[in-house]
């Protein structure tokens, strides 16, 4: 199996579409996004990996 990275299963908004999704919308968003950030995260061992680039997920605070 080839491996996957964030950026081959992000949705990457503009400020401008940002600002039109409903705040259930973008709940929904940050939910699928963290999550898909947890399973990118551990290994084929189960092991987590981690990674020097920060993702952010529109609307968090880091």
């Amino acid at each position: 199996m080839d491996s996957v990275a964030f950026e081959d299963v992000a949705v990457n908004f503009t400020l401008d579409e940002w600002a039109l999704l409903e705040p259930s919308q973008k709940n929904l968003y940050r939910d699928v996004m963290r999550e898909t950030l947890r399973n990118l995260a551990c290994g084929k061992n189960g092991k987590t990996r981690t990674s020097r680039n920060s993702t952010k997920i529109p609307g968090e605070i880091k």
